[in-house]
């Protein structure tokens, strides 16, 4: 356990860390992240998903996994949703981002590096199936879901040629065609985006850990309720679901591993993205990173 966090997982999470200290010293403006961060989600993200979607063997997918997965998924959000309109009296789509990040996990940028560090190319198809769930159905329903909750008086038409627009949306309708197609990607564009696509990560984290340091990361009732929601709701709904039906071992291995793994930045993105408050999202996003170092060493 513990090399595998000294050699898989601190190393990644250092680049996050990195981006914090500096953030606080201000030595990388928050500005500054920002535009890392715009350029990773507009050109590094998506040649990072490409690949993994346009090129994911469906074949070999346990689907049912996946589904239990996404049921898991669905009720720890309608709990944390509840929660925070309820309870914590949240604005809608706050307490909609706030459940998102609850639910929607860092695996692209996070979990995916560190079980490819881990089991290798060819021992990550599980992690490769989750993500490439969580990067197109789960990450397209929030954009879009957010975009139309933040513009209620927008027309859907106007709500549709934008999103229409919207790279990481567009990389994930172009993949999937290509790949339900049949379309072998050429090598020269598939080395092109593999070069491009491997900055994704450390960019992405290191302008998260900046923006971050900007936030207060004092425990208050409602940072915690949630922070603890992320870290165990989630990964106890999946134990119990993957009960059901039967499939190798590392698939409910490597889905319970993901479900362990930090929220993901997205929530942060689309909140900063449509004027959401975020003094609970990014304390969410910080303690939940910091507390899974030692859970996902022992999962993994």
């Amino acid at each position: 356990m513990l090399e595998i966090l000294t050699h898989n997982i601190i190393p990644v999470f250092a680049i996050m860390v990195l981006g914090f200290l500096l953030g606080r010293i201000n030595f990388v403006s928050n500005g500054e992240a920002t535009t890392l961060n715009r350029i990773a989600f507009l050109i590094l993200q998506p040649a990072l998903i490409f690949p993994l979607v346009a090129s994911a063997n469906f074949n070999e997918f346990h689907f049912e996994a996946i589904a239990l997965y996404a049921l898991a998924q669905a009720i720890v959000f309608l709990f944390s949703l509840l929660i925070g309109v309820f309870i914590f009296s949240c604005s809608f789509i706050e307490a909609w981002l706030i459940a998102m990040a609850t639910i929607f996990v860092n695996s692209l940028l996070y979990i995916f590096p560190i079980s490819q560090l881990i089991y290798g190319p060819d021992g990550n198809l599980p992690m490769t199936a989750i993500v490439v769930w969580d990067a197109t159905f789960t990450f397209a329903f929030f954009i879009v879901t957010t975009d139309l909750l933040a513009n209620k008086s927008i027309s859907f038409a106007h709500s549709f040629f934008r999103l229409a627009k919207n790279p990481v949306l567009l990389t994930i309708c172009i993949g999937l065609c290509a790949n339900v197609g049949g379309i072998t990607t050429p090598k020269p564009v598939l080395i092109t985006l593999n070069f491009v696509g491997v900055s994704a990560a450390p960019l992405t984290l290191f302008a998260l850990g900046v923006v971050l340091s900007n936030h207060t990361i004092r425990l208050t009732s409602k940072i915690s309720t949630f922070t603890i929601i992320k870290l165990f709701g989630l990964p106890v709904i999946v134990i119990l679901l993957l009960q059901i039906g039967e499939r190798p071992n590392l698939w409910n291995n490597m889905l319970l591993l993901n479900s362990a793994g930090p929220s993901g930045a997205m929530a942060f993105a689309l909140a900063l993205l449509y004027n959401t408050k975020t003094d609970t999202i990014a304390p969410v996003i910080i303690w939940t990173s910091v507390l899974t170092l030692i859970s996902l060493a022992w999962l993994a």
